[in-house]
């Protein structure tokens, strides 16, 4: 048996996933009202689950893969687009 573990194939860009993260971060710099609530005051939760994706997007967006399996699930493309449905969620539905 070796003593060396194979080697992971090297990560690439996820490209939809960085696109993702910088509309984010574009969008909430020039328009911070997608983060507000009807009386136009901070709704908390809407700017949570957006800096979520949007965290999850770059990490991921990027290329960076972390080892870890917790690590790994919270900053994959799964946890933006689950992110991003619920900000939809919140902002269409409430």
């Amino acid at each position: 048996m070796p003593d060396t573990l194979p080697e992971p194939p090297l990560p690439r860009m996820h490209l939809p996933c960085l696109a993702v993260a910088i509309l984010i971060m574009l969008g909430g710099s020039l328009n911070p009202f997608l983060m507000a609530g009807p009386q136009g005051q901070a709704d908390h939760g809407m700017a949570f689950v957006l800096l979520i994706a949007m965290t999850a997007g770059m990490v991921r967006g990027v290329g960076f893969v972390p080892v870890g399996r917790i690590w790994r699930w919270l900053f994959s493309g799964w946890t933006c687009l689950l992110s991003l449905i619920a900000a939809a969620a919140m902002r269409f539905l409430a």
